[in-house]
């Protein structure tokens, strides 16, 4: 999903992937995914220029989740020890915390990837056969939500994205 880094959107961000996690049966990853991209969407307002343009996107493939932040700033990120006093510089440390493995690239000429990675509980046995993407509709639309085939977990990934 395209988004501007805002306060006000990065709980809407969450509650999407919150939704989307639900919807793949990977309750137990929510507040974790939540957190880390709540950490990684502060990073992009406080920090990224020249704009809070991002793209958010989520990817489960095999037993591993992967939520990425794309922004048009190409000043990779750094993790850093804050002093205890003081209030911010945190997030990365968080995201290192909770996640399995997590990391920054450069993302064409100009702008930057950050991703962490989270196992996908071993017991949840099946993922979605087909990308899973929530439409971008009209407010005055109809919502629906067709039911995907399910099968064992193979090599299909599963990916969603959604135009905010």
């Amino acid at each position: 999903m395209e988004l501007q880094a805002l306060p006000a959107r990065i709980g809407q961000v969450r509650r999407i992937i919150s939704a989307q996690l639900r919807y793949w049966h990977l309750d137990s990853l929510i507040d974790q995914a939540a957190l880390g991209v709540t950490e990684l969407l502060t990073n992009v307002h406080r920090h990224a220029q020249p704009d809070k343009l991002c793209t958010v996107e989520i990817e489960l493939l095999l037993d591993r989740l992967t939520v990425s932040v794309h922004d048009h700033d190409p000043r990779l990120p750094v993790l850093r020890d804050a002093d205890l006093t003081e209030t911010c510089g945190r997030g990365l440390a968080l995201v290192a915390a909770v996640s399995e493995s997590w990391g920054a690239r450069p993302h064409g000429e100009s702008g930057k990837v950050v991703w962490f990675t989270l196992p996908a509980p071993a017991d949840e046995p099946v993922e979605p056969v087909e990308p899973m993407a929530m439409p971008t509709r009209p407010a005055h639309a109809p919502a629906h939500r067709s039911t995907p085939r399910r099968r064992r977990a193979e090599h299909t990934p599963a990916r969603s994205a959604v135009a905010g």
